[in-house]
């Protein structure tokens, strides 16, 4: 069942940064950004734990995961709900280890984190509600971040 479009899975393998959501043992939430999310097929993400072992760690314990991947220059994007299985071994896990590979990732990758999603719905800025336009809000962002990146030499 195809719970992923084309077009969103091509959305997240061009973005690739997800903000990953999890639940501490304590109850609390646990928010850490993982530059390796990519849509594995219809109804699955995946990322890789390079050095991730407080995400793992709430994982193991509870398996209820979030991932907002958002452009940020159009600020549009989409927040995934779903459960995660950390897979260390097996066929799928060397599967989805050679496409990283394949990718150029060189870092060692301790395990796979997979995500069956269950919901998806979109991110959108509210400027969108003032009647700007995604060329404006592009452009503003764009801008911003070009003179942030001139700032900081």
């Amino acid at each position: 069942m195809e719970i992923i479009s084309k077009e969103i899975r091509e959305f997240v393998n061009k973005e690739k940064l997800g903000f990953i959501a999890t639940v501490c043992p304590d109850g609390t939430p646990n928010l850490s950004p993982k530059g390796t999310t990519i849509a594995w097929d219809e109804e699955h993400l995946v990322f890789a734990d390079i050095h991730s072992p407080g995400t793992v760690n709430n994982l193991m314990g509870n398996p209820s995961i979030e991932i907002n991947i958002v452009d940020i220059f159009s600020r549009k994007g989409y927040r995934f709900k779903g459960s995660a299985e950390i897979l260390s071994e097996g066929l799928l896990f060397d599967e989805i280890i050679s496409y990283y590979r394949s990718a150029g990732s060189k870092y060692p990758i301790n395990n796979i984190i997979l995500i069956k999603v269950h919901r998806i719905l979109p991110v959108i800025s509210p400027a969108y509600d003032t009647k700007v336009t995604e060329d404006e809000i592009k452009n503003r962002w764009i801008q911003y971040w070009n003179e942030m990146n001139t700032q900081n030499r």
